[in-house]
């Protein structure tokens, strides 16, 4: 059964609740400094709430804050406490967080829209469970348990593309990714024909980048850019080096991102071209 209601996200609601008093901050024309003299707070202590580094912020603390800035609203102030409270509360992701980069499903839960360029695998949201497990065994320091722990921690997040209201997700997927066996035949036949159901979704588009499109703007390798509905909320982008993870946020780089994948789009098959190339691949497969 799909899920009725979308998670709610401890980062979003942090960065929502900073960003908001930063602008509150800002529109007063008053330094950090200048505001924790007032209030008799250490400058740090501001600081570190506008950037969502102070992770729990205290009723009366934020009482304080929204006084000082002349916050009346009750609607206004409410929503800002809840914030504040749910930012205190952990994710269905927190259950895995010796696997699991939290902070990925963590802005998932509450994306709008989802868009990402793979250039080796198949992405996580659309991999099928014994594709996914072949991916985690090619590391061959993982344990047995580990391995499955990633898997189920994997499929628990595809759930946000069968929500009753899901996010838009737009994959590029290069060409490589299709012809790389990962398994064994069968289980790239098995993903293949996923990625063709999961392509007549309403909300799902997949454009492959073939080889023949030749050097594009997306050689530097894969990434995702992750927006919200709310316009509080910056969007985010993401990408993984062998040892971290890499999240953007300066408006920049994130337009930089944003050019990078329009380019990458630009030199991709149609999503109705796309999934003809798909089925082609299979049909070589099972040749």
């Amino acid at each position: 059964m799909p899920s009725m209601k979308a998670p709610y996200s401890p980062s979003i609601r942090r960065r929502r609740l900073s960003a908001r008093l930063r602008k509150y901050r800002e529109a007063l024309g008053k330094t950090t400094g200048e505001v924790a003299k007032d209030l008799g707070w250490q400058q740090t202590k501001i600081s570190r709430i506008e950037t969502g580094a102070k992770k729990t912020i205290q009723a009366d603390e934020l009482d304080a804050l929204l006084d000082y800035y002349k916050e009346k609203r009750p609607e206004i102030r409410a929503e800002l406490h809840e914030c504040a409270r749910l930012a205190n509360e952990r994710g269905w992701w927190s259950r895995y967080k010796n696997v699991l980069d939290s902070a990925l499903p963590d802005f998932e839960a509450e994306a709008s829209a989802i868009r990402t360029y793979e250039c080796q695998v198949v992405p996580g949201l659309l991999q099928t469970p014994d594709y996914a497990e072949a991916i985690f065994r090619a590391n061959l320091v993982r344990t047995e348990e580990e391995i499955q722990a990633r898997v189920a921690a994997r499929l628990k997040r595809q759930e946000i593309l069968n929500r009753v209201d899901p996010p838009e997700y737009w994959v590029i997927l290069d060409e490589a990714a299709l012809r790389r066996t990962v398994g064994s035949p069968e289980v790239m036949k098995v993903q293949l024909r996923h990625l063709t159901h999961m392509a007549t979704r309403h909300n799902i588009n997949i454009s492959v980048l073939p080889f023949s499109a030749g050097a594009h703007p997306s050689t530097m390798g894969s990434f995702v850019i992750i927006d919200f509905p709310n316009p509080l909320d910056a969007s985010v982008g993401y990408a993984e080096t062998p040892t971290s993870s890499v999240y953007v946020e300066e408006r920049e780089e994130l337009a930089e991102l944003n050019a990078i994948f329009s380019g990458a789009l630009g030199s991709s098959l149609t999503p109705a071209d796309s999934l003809k190339f798909i089925y082609e691949v299979i049909d070589s497969l099972e040749g």
